[in-house]
């Protein structure tokens, strides 16, 4: 479908009356309807929120396991429940580094889910931490494709509801980009979306950032304004602890801190660097205090703060080659980054992508200065033998496009270069 239907379908759906109380999937009300949801979602936010600050990671997985535990078979409501506790499990799990172990529990999660919404919603997470950890994965992925269908008593498909198939359509999207395959992102953050955007029923921020995200690398930096925009007012003035169909890298928190890191990074891209500035300081921010000032998600904002002082010298024909370097530096050494010397290129490394950008743009400012050249030839070699995307070389990428050319963004929740 042509880019104009897109656009025109989406500048219908943004300019629309915003609808008071948006409910964001049919089961999220479910956290309230039955009382084993409103205990398990209760303990979600408890052992999430208040238990993982206050004691260990280990003492708020023992609540939700003896939630779980408790509330199976417990009667109407239960299924859903446990449902609940085991995608609040699995984003426990990745938040203290056990990717694999998270990704496991959303699998079994996907076994057991009660309606293809919460099916979706572990499938969405899963896809997450696949694409993080850089794993392959085909754009025909389903969330139907490790399941047993015939034992499922659920008579509404993903397909057949708009905003579960929005959803599926736009991480397949997502999938897609990543793949390098532009036409078929194209085709599927359009289907299905035309209906859901003009009704906007059980919006879910994620997909609609994943979409502003496809429209910033194609090039519509106007659009992709005003999707990222629509999604940082929605989770500025909506109460998203509610928002309990989701896990992982897929959680509001990690989409907030997402759509202000590329928002920040698309006013950088349009020359506006006062305002770049300012949202990137604040997903600076966002990272520390989520996540603690040493952990990878800060080093990979950190590294959008680098690009976009580089692009204003470039802009403002000045130099800020200490402060980038500075940030360089901290970002690469908060990712943990290989030493140069080493066989890391080459071998399976977590944040491939934001390494391989980081020391390709470390690189170009040494090898602008005479006495370290050398220097900079070696890490650009490393950078270019370490860079993996296959929808931009690591030299288009470097060179900042002109609006309505493809361009790189940075996906905070997955780790990636779109």
């Amino acid at each position: 479908m042509a880019m104009s239907s897109i656009r025109s379908a989406f500048a219908r759906a943004l300019l629309a009356p915003k609808p008071r109380g948006a409910c964001r999937y049919a089961a999220v009300a479910a956290a309230g309807e039955t009382q084993p949801e409103r205990v398990a979602a209760e303990m979600v936010r408890y052992a999430l929120g208040g238990a993982a600050h206050r004691s260990s990671p280990e003492e708020a997985m023992r609540i939700l396991e003896q939630g779980a535990s408790n509330l199976q078979g417990g009667g109407e409501g239960s299924a859903e429940a446990v449902g609940l506790l085991m995608l609040a499990m699995s984003t426990l799990l990745y938040r203290s580094g056990k990717r694999h172990d998270a990704m496991e529990k959303l699998k079994a999660t996907q076994q057991v889910a009660p309606s293809t919404a919460f099916r979706v919603a572990a499938w969405e997470a899963l896809m997450g931490l696949h694409m993080e950890a850089g794993q392959e994965i085909s754009s025909s992925v389903s969330p139907d494709d490790s399941v047993d269908l015939s034992i499922k008593d659920d008579d509404n498909k993903w397909s057949d509801q708009d905003h579960l198939k929005f959803r599926v359509n736009t991480i397949k999207g997502l999938i897609a980009l990543l793949n390098g395959e532009t036409e078929s992102a194209t085709q599927l953050f359009t289907d299905g979306c035309f209906d859901f955007c003009a009704g906007r029923k059980n919006q879910t921020e994620n997909a609609f950032f994943s979409f502003g995200e496809y429209l910033h690398c194609v090039g519509d930096f106007p659009m992709a304004t005003q999707v990222y925009e629509r999604v940082l007012e929605a989770v500025r003035v909506e109460d998203t602890s509610g928002n309990l169909l989701a896990a992982g890298n897929m959680v509001p928190e990690e989409v907030s801190l997402g759509a202000t890191c590329s928002y920040g990074q698309l006013l950088s891209h349009s020359g506006k660097f006062g305002e770049a500035e300012d949202y990137l300081t604040r997903a600076l921010q966002k990272a520390e205090e989520q996540f603690g000032a040493n952990h990878p998600k800060v080093g990979i904002v950190l590294t959008c703060v680098a690009r976009m002082y580089k692009l204003k010298a470039k802009f403002e024909g000045s130099s800020s080659i200490m402060v980038q370097e500075g940030l360089y530096r901290k970002a690469l050494e908060v990712l943990k980054a290989p030493a140069i010397n080493s066989e890391g290129a080459s071998k399976q490394m977590d944040w491939r992508d934001i390494i391989s950008l980081a020391r390709g743009e470390y690189a170009e400012l040494l090898l602008i200065q005479s006495n370290r050249k050398a220097e900079g030839e070696r890490m650009k070699e490393w950078a270019e033998d370490a860079w993996r995307n296959r929808r931009l070389t690591l030299a288009q990428a470097l060179e900042f496009a002109e609006p309505s050319k493809p361009t790189v963004v940075v996906d905070t929740r997955i780790g990636r270069v779109v």
